[in-house]
């Protein structure tokens, strides 16, 4: 455990972090005290070389790019820009210059004057090229700036920029010119919704830092230094805020010491904003479990007045977040005089205030002063929150009124608020106040059978409130009532640290033995120590000793802490507490362990800072009285420096008593001197009686002296005796090798600043050490100069150069770059060059080769293949190759394999590079060779080309665009010769394409057992997310379970839970999806609830987003803020204001602190519509530019305030359905000569086409283009347009809104082509069904429309038409397909019947019983019936029974029917209905479950009653789902449940009938 410390090297690096060693955490070394926290992240680049492989965009010139996005090789601009690529490009481009506005801070002169000096020179050289900035760009101009950042900056950005600098320069006053390009840049960040913060890496510094100081230098000149001070608070708050935000995630909880830094910081940078106060004071709670409530409150207070000292502005929320803390700490204060001094300081109280004041009130049992904050609520119409009651169950408890209390929760109900966990724990909490345990399991029971989820939290506040009333008997048997969830040990963790910090450590440390119930993944049993946090708290709060030792016996017996002691005692000297330090060594000598030097290391630290001599003397007698020796390190490093001189620290440790003639003294005193005073220690090496000791046990102080010292003729005269001395060097080792190392050893040791800063002191010491003659090696010098070109001082290289030996300067001279060739001959000379060869009788192969490719170049296919014609016989297989891959870019694959034939003719062991080998796959798949490709695939294998990433992504795209075909086969067999073959290890890209082949088809369960072979074979699992959410969608179960048994199996339940939580989102399944968020153990993954938000935002999904964001409110490690942000930035995407001031009242219910950019967006969405914002904005850095730089700009003209409100009264009128009203003003603004934006007049449109009004659509639309010529629908108002039009039968209309709609890259709704789809076959129209047939079949992005939508209207189509016996044709093919049993024409059946053609349906039922009698085809007859029967046509449906007796016989369907018609009220007549023509169509004990859920649904609790005794009587077995259901029938209704219901839940119950029903499958 505890080891010895043989002597090592001294190192020659600074120890800047505390290291620990034997288990005590030692302090830095090299320096006395640290220096303040800096993250400075250093960023290497590498390059990469990469193949020449040919550009996939434009499949024609060699690539010289890489797409970082989707990893596309690409060639030029042009290919990047282009369609094909937009997805990428554009948001590449729009990214680029925000990304550099994330960085900020820099505001070095140097920085902004490199960037101001590029710019400039960009703009003067873009004067003097043709085609301006664009074709400067084009050219590469920039390419030698920053490949990485700078080649990603877009043209339009670049003009604005160098414009701003070229006014810096000119010193012009142009403050209008400024204001309108800062507009323009801003237009560009608001446009993207941009996070202007990076939580993950607040301090890391690159390249993009100097963009945004060039911006900066442009608009910064009278208040440089104010500006920079308030961008330096920004990046510090969001430093402050990433720490916080981590910590309280992690550990649910914050140190003191970080908090005070924090707080100590943003008073010291001066302008605290309001979001950096309200972030300290909501710190100031319960998320401080290691500080007494006193001293948070105390703390509270102290931010309070010094933040609003130095010029912070409150509002409500800060109001709002001190009386958190308030009642987090159980502060008394009366809550009248805070509504009084809010008044005073003219603050408006919210919902949130009267919430807090109430709660106030309840906590000393007040109930008429919460009586009176609940009549103010009243009065405003403010709602009353189940926050309210819970505090009003706590307020009667408190007044000793404990049966009011408990009544609470049936006022709730009454109310139509259900009690949640949060109202059973205030009650829980009061019963535990006064001790009474039988109430409190009574409440327990009561939260259960509520289906109201108590977590281990949530008990951990009872435990809590047992131990400060006294009650501290009750506690264990509470502690045994938790179920160790997942997220148990950081909540039972702030609990023990609370009980500490209250002075009950005995329950705390109770508490702290129950962990090692729980299952800690990843960590072996040896090296558990779960009492750290424990100890350090009993430290820090000076626990007797005694007890500490009690809790560390009773650890280590326990096996919960291998090393209590030592740790307790690493505390200890941690917190610098120097007598329970030396007590606690005390107990390591009487446990027979070893204590060490080092040990006393951090108790020495600070005396050392303080120069201290006296406390060091003490504490080196102590270390004598425990029988420990001080060594080198100690005495050099933490004694000897405190002393003015070695004399004086001699004498003083000679009086202690301490020997002064070891060698640890001698070598101890020859590194402080190394650091202080060179002189002096020249002169003691060189003292004849000095025994020198070897440079390896003080080369690092030496390296220290040097740099900090400026005595350059010492460090000379020291050098030199590295150099010259023998008894420095050590045994065979040449003193001159000693010496040229030491001086790289140096260089390396010296930062970059360092570095550049010396220069001119290194540059005096290297002309010092070549006048004493002292010369180096070449491999030195190398070094030395490689460290200087890294530190970019070159000018100091030519000093060194000087040091090197005479004779090795020749072998260190420059290499002479040498120059590439340049040059390219035209077509026209290579041609002509081509005939001249051929008069000369003289080969052509080479010249033949360059015209191949310069056609290639020039996609000239047709003169290529003339030319190979031409001569054929001087073809050599360069231009074979060429030829090919031409072919294949032209999908000419005939000619294309015909040359490859050609060429393996001509020489069989050649082989193309893998480009031309995959485009030739790609081309032959595509055109049905599928054989031929494969052929090809193991030539490439017999041949032994390599593929790399960008092939791979090739590959991945060649089995797309099979997979567009609908080849299932094909691509099954090509991904098997691949990964056979061993060309390319199987990956979730390249296994996805045979999984979308199956989803485009709408075959779910081939999909599914596709993604499963993969994962069972490759161990991925391609596309189960659609997989998953299509089987809710279609409410497969039995799919649904395989599914989910299988992703938990082989991904593990988190990821099976998550997909599942994000299907039920999507199928607005909400109830559902919160049971899977209450799972215990469940934790937050940002990232994909990032990808879901994103997916709500992007389809306009608010309900399901704010679903989400509700039901994750107390998912662990959720950051609130980012869900929050989430739907604001959909607010901003609809313009509903209502929606964003409500949920900014929410995130001050949760008590989220929110950061900049969610307060940027929630101000600018009110300000947009003209409301009040409740806060104080932060400004940005380019807003207090603008400020700075230019006057107040004067108000806007009325007309466009005319215009503002008129859009936003608008688009008001058209979100509440006054649809009418709208379309009036509009026409009435019209009259006036007023004009809308685009988004107003599309939301009209939408609004009108909704309500069916096309005509009034239409004129709103050439109102637009009137105003606004480049109008056009949007993709959403022309779904709804193609619907409209079908509705009314306007079919033709609606197929060129469809066709018109294609053109302008909008995909169409499959909503709206089924209503297109089903108007035409109304009409009879087939032709407009093949139409739309064929436009579908085109689409590049599958609709997953079913194959059925077109099946079914054609078919209705022939009826219409009076065709009847195509109909039955088609209804012949459908259901003796193959996969007929997942095929339905019920839709038909139904239009049939619902229209009345009785024509139509005798021949329909004909065919269906003609398919039964003689293809035992059931499935038809049997859609019949249940039609029949659905439509209430029960004698029909009797009849048709009669005629085909085996539609009896067909139980799943009719169970299918039953299930379907149990999930709506209303239903049971057609059950009935049904069980009277088939009794027996099913077994009692599946119809009964059924028939109780219908009487639920129903609400017939007498119903259900009988069935229930019925049931009883038959002797049929009741299942808990039914009971749990008829229980709570009875609860609703009021009445007494005369059974025990069942404990668990619904999902409970009905997971275990469907695991016994499929056994029960199994079995038969």
């Amino acid at each position: 455990m505890l080891t010895d410390i043989s002597p090592k090297e001294e190192s020659t690096d600074l120890e800047l972090e505390p290291s620990i060693r034997d288990g005590i955490i030692l302090p830095p070394r090299g320096a006395t005290a640290a220096p303040p926290y800096h993250d400075h992240t250093t960023v290497e680049t590498k390059d990469k070389s990469m193949g020449r492989a040919v550009c996939m965009l434009c499949n024609c010139r060699p690539s010289l790019y890489t797409c970082p996005r989707c990893n596309v090789p690409y060639c030029s601009l042009s290919c990047y820009k282009s369609s094909e690529h937009s997805v990428c490009s554009e948001d590449f481009y729009k990214e680029a210059v925000l990304q550099e506005l994330k960085e900020m801070g820099k505001t070095e002169a140097e920085g902004k004057k490199k960037m101001q000096d590029i710019l400039l020179g960009l703009r003067k050289k873009s004067q003097n090229a043709d085609g301006g900035m664009e074709s400067l760009l084009k050219e590469g101009v920039l390419s030698g700036e920053s490949e990485h950042e700078d080649s990603k900056i877009n043209v339009a950005t670049i003009e604005l920029l160098s414009r701003l600098a070229e006014l810096q320069e000119a010193d012009e006053e142009n403050a209008e010119e400024i204001e309108n390009i800062l507009r323009e840049l801003q237009k560009i960040g608001t446009g993207n919704n941009v996070d202007f913060e990076d939580d993950d890496a607040p301090d890391e510094e690159d390249e993009g830092t100097d963009l945004e100081e060039s911006l900066q230098l442009a608009t910064e000149r009278q208040e440089e230094a104010s500006a920079a001070v308030r961008s330096k608070q920004a990046q510090q708050f969001d430093w402050a805020l990433g720490k916080l935000d981590s910590s309280v995630r992690r550990t649910g909880r914050i140190t003191k010491t970080l908090l005070l830094r924090i707080f100590h910081d943003i008073c010291r940078n001066g302008y605290p904003s309001g979001n950096q106060a309200l972030l300290l004071l909501r710190s100031c709670g319960s998320l401080l479990p290691e500080v007494p409530p006193a001293d948070r409150t105390e703390l509270a207070h102290r931010i309070w007045e010094k933040i609003q000292e130095l010029g912070a502005q409150y509002d409500v929320s800060h109001y709002n977040a001190l009386l958190k803390v308030y009642l987090q700490n159980e502060f008394s204060f009366s809550p009248m005089d805070f509504l009084a001094k809010m008044e005073a300081e003219k603050i408006l109280p919210n919902r949130v205030t009267y919430q807090r004041l109430i709660a106030a009130y309840c906590q000393n049992g007040d109930i008429e002063g919460a009586s009176t904050i609940l009549g103010f609520m009243k009065n405003k119409d403010l709602p009353i929150t189940e926050a309210v009651f819970n505090s009003l169950v706590t307020g009667h408890a408190r007044a000793g009124d404990i049966e009011s209390a408990k009544n609470i929760l049936a006022v709730m109900r009454n109310a139509g608020i259900e009690p949640s966990p949060d109202t059973y724990v205030s009650l829980l909490n009061a019963y535990a106040e006064s001790g009474d345990m039988e109430n409190v399991k009574a409440t327990l029971e009561a939260a259960e059978n509520a289906d109201c989820s108590l977590m281990d939290r949530d008990l951990m506040q009872v435990i809590f409130t047992l131990a400060k009333a006294g009650h501290h008997e009750h506690t264990p048997e509470m502690v045994e009532r938790m179920r160790h969830e997942r997220g148990y040990i950081p909540d039972a963790m702030n609990l023990c640290l609370s009980l500490i910090t209250h002075g009950y450590e005995d329950i705390s440390f109770h508490i702290l033995k129950s962990f090692p119930t729980l299952q800690i993944d990843n960590v072996s049993p040896d090296s558990v120590n779960l009492g750290n946090f424990f100890i350090r708290h009993c430290v820090a709060m000076e626990t007797s000793i005694e007890k500490i030792g009690q809790y560390c016996k009773g650890l280590q017996e326990a096996n919960l802490h291998t090393s209590p002691l030592v740790f307790a005692l690493s505390c200890a000297l941690e917190a610098k507490k120097t007598v329970m330090s030396i007590e606690l060594m005390k107990m390591l000598i009487d446990q027979k362990m070893p204590v060490r030097p080092h040990f006393f290391w951090p108790l020495l630290t600070a005396h050392v800072a303080d120069r201290n001599t006296t406390a060091i003397v003490e504490i080196v007698k102590a270390m004598q009285d425990l029988g420990v020796a001080p060594d080198v390190d100690t005495l050099s490093t933490y004694v000897l420096p405190a002393f003015p001189s070695s004399q004086e620290a001699r004498q003083a440790l000679m009086d202690a008593g301490i020997s002064l003639e070891s060698e640890g003294f001698l070598s101890s005193e020859v590194r402080s001197l190394a650091i202080k005073d060179l002189a002096s220690l020249y002169n003691l090496l060189t003292e004849v009686s000095f025994p020198t000791p070897e440079l390896i046990s003080f080369r690092g102080s030496f390296i220290m002296g040097f740099r900090k010292s400026s005595d350059v003729e010492s460090m000379v005269k020291i050098t030199e005796l590295l150099f010259r001395s023998e008894s420095l060097s050590g045994e065979n080792v040449k003193s001159a090798e000693v010496g040229g190392f030491f001086l790289y050893n140096l260089i390396e040791n010296m930062p970059e600043k360092e570095v550049q800063a010396q220069e001119d002191k290194l540059r005096k010491y290297f002309s010092r050490l070549r006048e004493q003659n002292i010369t180096i090696t070449a491999n030195i010098y190398r070094g030395i100069r490689n460290l200087l070109e890294a530190r970019h001082v070159p000018e100091l290289i030519k000093d060194v150069v000087s040091l090197v030996e005479p004779k090795e300067r020749v072998s260190i001279g420059q290499a002479v770059p040498r120059v590439a060739q340049e040059g390219e001959n035209k077509l026209l000379m290579l041609e002509k060059k081509l005939e001249e060869l051929k008069s000369e009788n003289k080969p052509l192969g080479s010249v033949l080769k360059q015209i191949l490719q310069a056609l290639s170049v020039e996609e000239n296919l047709q003169r290529a293949l003339e030319l190979k014609q031409q001569h054929e016989q001087d073809m050599n297989i360069a231009a074979y190759a060429i030829l090919i891959n031409l072919c294949c870019r032209h999908d000419n694959v005939e000619e294309a394999l015909g040359l490859k034939r050609e060429m393996s003719r001509m020489d069989s062991s050649v082989a193309l590079d893998a480009n031309k080998y995959i485009a030739l796959v790609k081309t032959l798949s595509k055109n049905g060779k599928v054989e031929e490709a494969v052929d090809i695939l193991k030539e490439m294998k017999e041949k032994d080309v390599l593929l790399g990433d960008s092939h791979l992504t090739m590959l991945f795209h060649t089995l797309n665009s099979v997979a567009a075909k609908g080849g299932v086969d094909a691509i099954r067999r090509l991904q098997d010769t691949i990964f056979t073959l061993g060309l390319a290890k199987p990956t979730a890209n390249l296994c996805s394409p045979l999984v979308t082949a199956y989803l485009d088809s709408n075959d779910l369960s081939g999909a599914l057992d596709v993604a499963m072979e993969c994962q069972q074979r490759y161990k991925h699992l391609p596309r189960i997310h659609d997989i998953i959410v299509g089987l809710v969608q279609q409410g497969d179960t039995e799919l649904l379970q395989k599914a989910m048994d299988f992703v938990s199996q082989e991904r593990g339940e988190m990821t099976m839970l998550y997909d599942l939580f994000f299907a039920f989102l999507q199928t607005g399944r909400y109830r559902e999806a919160r049971k899977i968020i209450e799972t215990p153990g469940l934790r937050a993954k940002s990232g994909r609830l990032q990808w879901y938000a994103e997916k709500c935002i992007s389809s306009n999904q608010i309900e399901a987003l704010e679903q989400m964001v509700e039901i994750t409110s107390k998912l662990f490690e959720c950051d609130r803020d980012e869900m929050y942000n989430y739907v604001l930035r959909l607010c901003k995407d609809t313009n509903d204001w209502q929606k964003a001031e409500s949920i900014w009242t929410k995130m001050q219910e949760e008590n989220v602190i929110p950061r900049e950019r969610t307060l940027h967006l929630l101000a600018d969405i009110l300000k947009t519509n003209g409301q009040e914002v409740p806060f104080e904005v932060p400004q940005t850095w380019y807003e207090s530019s603008a400020t700075q730089k230019t006057k107040p700009t004067a108000t806007v003209s009325n007309s466009t305030d005319l215009n503002s409100n008129l859009n936003v009264k608008l688009l008001t009128l058209c979100k509440r359905g006054k649809t009418k009203e709208a379309y009036e003003l509009l026409k009435e603004a019209n009259r006036s000569g007023l004009s809308l934006g685009p988004a107003s007049y599309d939301q009209l449109i939408r609004a009108l086409l909704a309500e069916g009004a096309i005509k009034d659509a239409m004129e709103v639309k050439d109102l637009a283009t009137s105003h606004i010529h480049s109008f056009k629908l949007s993709d959403i108002a022309t779904n709804l347009l193609i619907i409209t039009q079908s509705k009314k039968g306007q079919v033709e209309d609606a197929l060129l809104s469809l066709k018109s709609m294609l053109q302008a890259d909008y995909v169409p709704s499959s909503l709206a082509v089924t209503r297109l789809l089903q108007a035409f076959g109304s009409q009879g129209r087939l032709d407009g069904i093949k139409e739309v047939e064929r436009i579908m079949k085109g689409l590049n992005t599958p609709l997953n429309l079913s194959s059925m939508v077109f099946i079914n209207n054609s078919a209705l189509a022939h009826i219409h038409n009076g065709d009847l016996e195509s109909a039955a044709e088609i209804m012949d093919s459908v259901y003796q397909s193959p996969d007929s049993a997942s095929v339905s024409m019920s839709f038909v059946f139904r239009k049939v019947l619902e229209d009345g053609n009785d024509a139509a349906f005798d021949k329909l039922s004909a065919t269906a019983e003609r398919l039964a009698n003689h293809f035992a085809c059931y499935r038809p007859a049997s859609d019949i019936f249940i039609q029949l029967l659905d439509m209430d046509k029960v004698e029909d449906a009797k009849f048709m029974l009669a005629r085909c007796n085996a539609v009896a016989e067909q139980k799943d369907l009719l169970v299918s029917y039953l299930s379907r018609k149990a999930q709506s009220p209303g239903q049971l007549g057609k059950i009935k209905a049904l069980m009277t023509l088939i009794p027996d169509f099913t077994e009692k004990k599946v119809l009964y479950p059924y028939l109780m859920k219908i009487h639920v649904v129903d609400k017939d609790l007498e119903s259900a009653k009988a069935l229930h005794e019925q049931m009883q009587q038959e002797g049929v077995e009741v299942d808990e789902l039914s009971l749990k259901r008829l229980a709570s029938l009875y609860r609703e209704v009021g009445e007494t449940c005369p059974f025990s219901e069942p404990p668990e839940s619904f999902k409970f119950y009905a997971d275990k009938l469907r695991e016994k029903h499929s056994k029960s499958q199994t079995t038969e």
